[in-house]
């Protein structure tokens, strides 16, 4: 056989290794459940003023 077949040959089973992994990561990471976002209790609301965290939490309660 020529060397540019073995390449070729390796190549392809490395891309196809590389595809079943991505495929099985995925499907693990899909069986993990739904995806929940984080309480907004659990911000650190001192970094910002009163008004800002007020402000904040009006915009992040109108995205959910």
């Amino acid at each position: 056989m020529d060397r540019s077949k073995i390449v070729a040959i390796v190549t392809g089973i490395i891309s196809l290794l590389l595809a079943i992994g991505y495929l099985v990561l995925v499907q693990l990471l899909d069986f993990r459940g739904d995806m929940v976002p984080a309480p907004l209790s659990a911000l650190p609301l001192e970094l910002f003023g009163s008004t800002d965290a007020t402000m904040f939490l009006m915009v992040c309660q109108s995205f959910f």
